[in-house]
């Protein structure tokens, strides 16, 4: 298959009345309030429709279009519908705020944006500040504007065509746009599905429920394009509800799941419920479980969690797939062909067995950035940076024992992982900084039992603002106007220094003591509950 367009045509043929997206129920949600299923061929007539309009309004072949869309299944049939044109499609988190989206805008000379009426304020604020005549289309009305922009590139999108552009966070504070072509997503899609032991995948036979968000490579891209290679059925949820779980398991008839570490404490911590045990889940596929709840969850609801890890950049995972999966520990997998890996120190120099060091992967010697993304856009040096030595640099230190498992220790970036979420330190300082009152600031991952990771900013105030919490408080409310709500600080605390190099750069691993947990130090202002997801209707 060349493009995701002739895949999904081919699949389309092969299983016309199969299930290609279903939407659980639930009340109060705005759309799709008592479900919703389209087949494939459902699918099919939906996106040639959509195909139509674009073309009457002349976006075409290697033009990119940002969906404003959320989990609903409007963003898959644009998707689909942009790629068979040879559209890249460039996802937009519905929790980013005006300047984030104006960034976003503008870095990739999007042409059009697709939206939901309630982020209509949000995303022409965003238009006016990126300034590049970008045009709106807001989904209550039928067709989009007239392209205001170059005619489409002539011939067929290929294997190599920009398919999407998903934005990463990077450690300068801006994230990075990684360009992810059409043979690359096929590929991820193929891999997923093809990973066998315990994550054997059934053509045409498997349905596959993903609460995670649509603009993220899990449900974008990994499970998605798998279950579109092998006539499964994707059910999206519009995000994560621990009380309604089960429910929408049972119902929508998944046998697979796809969760993150904070997805597990908050099933474990629900009442009892018969529809726990009435499921027809054959196995779950995600990261980031706690080592001492693994084994729990297992033998509570009957399924094993298989353990991954991927990235946007490098989407062919390594799994836990077979046996033994080393369960109550980090494991994450063994290499394979198609997916090699070294352990490296700072030098770049391979480490014994059992050792930690970084993490770097390539397809093979011969061929090492086959399947992997495209790069970064706009940013040579950064790609090539990424792949010095013929490797891949995933920022991630690991161990590796003499069987081959690899175990996760920690990220070498500085960026902390909250519920899933990749945040920039850098931005949010940055955001910070941006305070009159502050005078300098270091932001940190702390600890979190149910979030993985919170962020915790170290503030040096100037003189005159008293720390307290009123202040806090403020400084809070600084970033929550700049910055999507899950990147504001979860903790604050007020310090008189920072300690530094001599070139005055801030030491972050000398703010705490080796081994000491930064939610023991003393002042520490708890802001977590304000940190809340803006409704939408």
């Amino acid at each position: 298959m060349s493009t995701i367009g002739t895949a999904f045509r081919e699949t389309v043929s092969r299983f016309p009345d199969a299930d290609f997206l279903v939407v659980p129920a639930a009340d109060g949600r705005g759309y799709c309030e008592e479900g919703a299923r389209y087949s494939y061929a459902d699918t099919a007539r939906e996106v040639d429709a959509l195909c139509a309009r674009y073309r009457a309004a002349g976006y075409g072949h290697g033009h990119r279009v940002a969906l404003a869309l959320d989990n609903r299944p409007e963003h898959v049939m644009h998707r689909l519908a942009l790629n068979l044109l040879g559209i890249s499609c460039v996802p937009v988190n519905p929790d980013l705020r005006p300047a984030e989206v104006a960034y976003l805008l503008g870095h990739s000379e999007a042409v059009l944006v697709v939206m939901l009426p309630h982020h209509a304020a949000t995303v022409t604020a965003a238009a006016r500040e990126a300034a590049t005549g970008v045009a709106l289309w807001d989904r209550g009305s039928p067709a989009p504007p007239d392209a205001r922009v170059p005619p489409p590139l002539a011939g067929e999108p290929g294997q190599e065509s920009e398919s999407s552009l998903l934005y990463t966070s990077g450690t300068t504070g801006r994230p990075k746009g990684c360009i992810l072509s059409h043979g690359y997503e096929l590929a991820c899609g193929a891999w997923y599905a093809g990973l066998g032991g315990l994550a054997t995948f059934r053509p045409g036979a498997e349905r596959v429920y993903n609460p995670l968000p649509l603009y993220h490579v899990n449900a974008g891209v990994i499970s998605l394009l798998g279950m579109m290679l092998t006539g499964g059925c994707q059910i999206q949820p519009d995000r994560f509800h621990p009380r309604s779980w089960w429910r929408d398991v049972n119902e929508t008839r998944a046998s697979v799941i796809h969760y993150l570490g904070v997805v597990v404490p908050m099933l474990l911590n629900q009442p009892g419920d018969p529809l726990e045990r009435a499921h027809s889940v054959r196995f779950g596929f995600g990261a980031g479980v706690e080592p001492e709840l693994h084994a729990v969850f297992e033998e509570r609801f009957g399924f094993p969690l298989i353990e991954v890890w991927g990235m946007t950049e490098m989407c062919r995972v390594l799994a836990t797939n077979h046996e033994p999966r080393r369960r109550g520990t980090r494991a994450m997998g063994r290499p394979r062909p198609g997916l090699e890996v070294e352990v490296r120190d700072d030098d770049d120099n391979p480490v014994p067995s059992g050792t930690v060091g970084e993490m770097v992967v390539r397809y093979s010697a011969r061929d090492p950035r086959r399947g992997a993304f495209s790069g970064y856009l706009k940013d040579e040096a950064a790609t090539e940076h990424a792949w010095r030595g013929g490797w891949f640099h995933t920022g991630d230190s690991v161990r590796q024992d003499a069987e081959g498992m690899l175990y996760f220790v920690d990220r070498r970036k500085n960026i902390i992982r909250r519920s899933g979420e990749n945040i920039a330190a850098a931005e949010v300082e940055a955001t910070l900084q941006s305070h009159p009152a502050v005078e300098q600031v270091a932001v940190v991952a702390a600890p979190d039992p149910l979030r993985e990771e919170e962020v915790l900013a170290c503030i040096v105030r100037f003189p005159g603002p008293v720390p307290d919490t009123a202040l806090a408080r403020e400084l809070f409310d600084h970033c929550s106007q700049r910055l999507a709500y899950y990147k504001c600080p979860g903790w604050i605390r007020f310090v008189t220094s920072l300690p530094k190099t001599g070139s005055q750069k801030i030491q972050k691993h000398r703010i705490f003591a080796d081994g000491a947990d930064p939610l023991a130090a003393p002042d520490l202002i708890d802001l977590r509950a304000a940190k809340r997801r803006q409704a939408s209707r």
